[in-house]
């Protein structure tokens, strides 16, 4: 049976290149990069050549980025860390209501602690506009954090605008970019905004790590309380291996960009028009222009896309409903709904998300085993059966 992988979006894997650049430091380059012997040094030296590396990828200067655990870690340092150090200026954050559940629970928690948040509505295509924005932005707004682009739809976001809008009120611009970094271009003096999350295993780097980009002069506070780690803003012992591999990971990435995304964005496409092709009563979620070149989104009537993704797995396709960081619970994509769409029609979502591994013929399979998977179970739907009856009527 094939095996296609089309979850790049959850994770990917990482690329041999890079796990061949890990391996001396788990065993052989083994110091801690804050002792002062050759060991230590040694492991400070690979760690700095990966910030050049991660740097590079988005613009910024090395002394900007600052290595975390994950992606999930700078979100929260950055909201976390402004609203501490800004709190006595104002205590209004302003994000989107389709954002990672990272922003999310952290601006709710924020709540609990006296800070006011408004969530901005989006429209049907999930996008944020930057007029809502500035409208938004009063005397006490001190941040502003909304994602670059979109984990279960694609839909990338008007980042440079909304930092205009920020600029002008001298309030503070935070943008994930776990989803976009090494997908497409990105560069943090040509968005304008002032922190940008990254995460490590997203661009065929290992799990663990990420990095928080801090525009230098930007007012935050560390988090982590602990040793000096990253010039006191993160403390613990940094993790050298998992570091290395970010940098080299995001060396390849940008080399190959260009490439990579005309190659995936021919393939999305690929897959979009055979699935709505051959498939009736399924719509394209996201915006149809301004999406990441490896999303492909659907929602499909009269089915339950949890069944959808069994079926497929059965067949040997990797996919999910939704991100994967909510998988398992039955309330409907945050995200969809807050899109427009019904909890029934949202329930039926499917993401199809591609990366380097996948050729036309993963595409081709996915395509030929699809309809046949949806047809199946239409056919057991009382949904659908309800639908065929008030026709026939």
């Amino acid at each position: 049976m094939r095996r296609v992988y089309l979850d790049h979006s959850a994770t990917t894997p990482v690329d041999p290149r890079v796990l061949e650049k890990m391996v001396k430091f788990f065993s052989d380059s083994f110091g801690n990069a804050s002792s002062v012997h050759s060991f230590g040094r040694e492991a400070k030296k690979a760690m700095e050549e990966a910030r050049e590396q991660v740097a590079a990828l988005i613009g910024a200067s090395p002394r900007e980025v600052f290595f975390t655990s994950g992606g999930t870690e700078a979100d929260n340092l950055a909201l976390k860390g402004v609203a501490d150090a800004l709190k006595v200026k104002g205590r209004h954050i302003i994000t989107s209501a389709v954002e990672h559940h990272a922003i999310l629970h952290t601006c709710e928690d924020l709540e609990k602690h006296g800070f006011r948040v408004t969530y901005l509505p989006v429209d049907r295509h999930g996008l944020v506009h930057p007029e809502q924005v500035r409208e938004a932005i009063s005397g006490d707004t001190i941040l502003v954090t909304v994602m670059h682009a979109n984990n279960e739809v694609g839909t990338i976001q008007p980042i440079g605008e909304i930092a205009a809008a920020c600029r002008e009120r001298g309030v503070y611009l935070h943008t994930d970019a776990v989803q976009s970094a090494g997908k497409i271009p990105v560069d943090v003096n040509q968005l304008g905004v002032d922190l940008l999350t990254m995460s490590s295993h997203k661009l065929y780097g290992p799990k663990g790590v990420g990095a928080l980009y801090i525009r230098r002069g930007t007012k935050i506070n560390s988090e982590m309380k602990g040793g000096g780690h990253e010039r006191g803003m993160r403390a613990g012992t940094e993790n050298v291996s998992g570091i290395v591999g970010f940098g080299a990971a995001a060396a390849l990435v940008r080399e190959d960009l260009p490439q990579e995304m005309a190659r995936l964005t021919g393939l999305r496409d690929r897959l979009i028009q055979g699935i709505m092709s051959r498939i009736d009563q399924v719509t394209l979620n996201g915006h149809p222009t301004r999406r990441l070149p490896h999303n492909a989104n659907f929602s499909f009537r009269y089915i339950e896309g949890e069944a959808m993704l069994l079926n497929l797995d059965m067949k040997g396709v990797a996919a999910s409903s939704g991100s994967a960081c909510t998988a398992g619970s039955l309330q409907p994509s945050h995200v969809l709904l807050a899109m427009g769409l019904s909890h029934e029609v949202a329930h039926g979502s499917l993401r199809l998300t591609l990366g380097r591994i996948n050729t036309e013929e993963d595409i081709d399979y996915v395509i030929e085993v699809l309809p046949e998977i949806v047809e199946r179970l239409r056919s057991m739907s009382p949904l659908a059966r309800a639908r065929e009856e008030k026709l026939d009527v």
